[in-house]
Formats: structure tokens, sequence, C-alpha cells
């Protein structure tokens, strides 16, 4: 594997899934794969959950990682390509892609759309030209659109616990002080279609995602109608794709709670993190059995650890 961008770029779901639970059970055994090998993570949006996990499955292969919070600590880049850089960029994005090749054996990239252009956002220009001009594998670690290692973390999550050969899965909309991107909520419904699950995605009107991330899933303005028997439910929110980075509504009785929670099959809870505790969930969710939040926090680590030594194979 030479890109890791989205389900897309996967051969074989089950198997890279199976590969991660494995090394769940035996994080150690491919230490030596990674031995005097480096990765390096571009951040140029804050994280928590994504550099942690990917930094402590790349040690777990026996890497070196290198991390640069490029929103803080580097220069302004410029994207452009057959422009004189008079302006506010400094370092044009050639060279410093080119030069991050040059240190490292393998970059995981993150950045966020400006949710002010759909065109320019869903052009993934910035990973795009990483991608182009570092030379060596490329790992998304969320981009304007997708979000590929936290939904391969949430498919494990779901495989280790479902009940149900074909569980019906729930991605619900939630309510948020802000405007989100589409990202998460793009990346789960393009994996839980691969996954040929009974998925349902509900929001209210105005919120529809983009239709080749939707797929086949079921779509319902009703979420008590989605909601009913439903094994998991994805709670996230995002703004809207049609009126592009507005919030239309301000969400009242979106929120999961216990009451709702009745309508399910007794359902796991899941949500990517940081939630809005109150607002996004309820505090009894998500101190309670039904939160899955933590499982899938634990399962960023093999989801990237499956990933990167797919790559250290393959190079």
């Amino acid at each position: 594997m030479k890109l890791f961008s989205s389900v897309k770029d996967v051969t074989d779901v089950n198997q890279l899934v199976s590969e991660a639970i494995q090394l769940k059970a035996n994080p150690f055994a491919d230490e030596q794969l990674g031995k005097h090998k480096t990765l390096g993570l571009i951040f140029l949006n804050p994280s928590l959950r994504t550099r942690l996990s990917t930094q402590k499955a790349a040690m777990n292969l026996g890497m070196q990682v290198m991390v640069m919070n490029m929103d803080k600590e580097g220069w302004a880049l410029e994207t452009q390509d057959g422009i004189i850089m008079n302006g506010t960029t400094v370092e044009h994005i050639r060279e410093a892609a080119g030069v991050m090749g040059e240190y490292c054996d393998i970059i995981g990239i993150r950045s966020f759309p400006g949710l002010k252009d759909r065109d320019e956002d869903y052009s993934e220009l910035i990973f795009n030209k990483f991608v182009q001009f570092c030379g060596v594998p490329v790992v998304s670690l969320e981009s304007a659109t997708r979000h590929p290692l936290q939904s391969l973390a949430d498919l494990i999550t779901i495989e280790e616990l479902k009940t149900t050969a074909k569980p019906r899965v729930v991605l619900t909309w939630a309510p948020h002080v802000k405007p989100l991107p589409q990202a998460v909520a793009n990346s789960f419904a393009e994996w839980m279609n691969k996954a040929d699950y009974d998925f349902v995605i509900t929001h209210p009107a105005g919120y529809d995602l983009a239709p080749e991330f939707v797929g086949n899933a079921v779509v319902t303005n009703n979420q008590d109608e989605a909601l009913a028997g439903a094994d998991f439910v994805y709670v996230k929110n995002w703004s809207s794709y049609q009126d592009y980075g507005k919030i239309l509504s301000d969400g009242e009785g979106w929120m999961m709670t216990n009451e709702k929670l009745k309508l399910t099959n007794n359902a796991g809870v899941m949500h990517c993190l940081p939630v809005r505790r109150g607002l996004e969930l309820s505090h009894e969710i998500l101190d309670g059995p039904n939160s899955l939040v933590l499982n899938q926090a634990n399962n960023r680590v093999w989801a990237a650890q499956a990933v990167i030594k797919s790559m250290l194979k393959g190079s």
C-alpha cells in the first residue's frame, strides 16, 4: 500500500480489519519491520487521538516518529504553481513536501477544510499536493472530505462487538455550536457501505451528504424511525453540504439520550471524539454501559498499525 486516503485504497477491507485485530492481540510481533524507518506526522490542525494513536502504532512497529505542527511551527505554504511568491506565503508546498519525503519513509498528513468554498475543499488540494511531491507513501490523518483511520477503527469496533452478521448501523446527525466538516460522516458512510451492513443515515432537512458518500444507505429525516431496532448508533455533527459550511438549525431534539436509546436494540453508541457533552451526546449515555467511544479510541492504534505495517511491507 502506497496511499491510504479512503476505503478505495484498500484491496481487501476484511483482511485489513483482521490484521488490525491480530495486531491488537500481539502489538509487538512486527517491531523489527520498522527498525531504522521514520514516520513523519504533519498536522495543519490540532489532534489528540490521531496524533497519539498513530505515533503509538508506529512505535509498536519499531519506527522513529517525527511530529510537526505546521499551523504553529511551519512556514506559510504556497500551493499554487507558476506564481511569484511576493505575498504572505514563505515556502512552496513542492519544496516542503519534497524535503519531508527526504527525511521520512512514510508521511501522515492532516488538513481540514475552510468550509467556505466547497469545490476547493472537495478537490483536496493540500493533501493531493503532498502526495504528489513527497515521493513516499502517505497516510491521511484526516482530510477535507474523509477520515479513513477513524472509519477503519469504527469498522473494527463494530466487527468485534456485533452479534449478527448484518447489524443495523445508524449514522445520526447531532447538534453543535459551530459548523464542522462532513469528513467523518462521509468516511463512515463510505466504509459502512463497503461492509454491506443494514446502514441508515438520519439528519434534519438540509444536511444531506454528497451522493457519492451516501451510496446505498437509507436516508431519513425521522430520527426515531432510523433508530428503531438499531444495533449501533454513530453520533456526529456536520455542517450543510448543499448550503456549504452552514448551520441550518439549532438541532433541538436531535441529541441522543437514554430515552431515544430505548428505540434501539440496546445499541452501542459511537462517537469519534472530541464530543460536546450535553449537546451532541447526553452525559448518561457517555457515562453508561452503551458508550463505545473508548473502544473506538483504542482501536485507532490498531487501525493505524495495520495500515503502516502494510506500507512498510510494500516498501
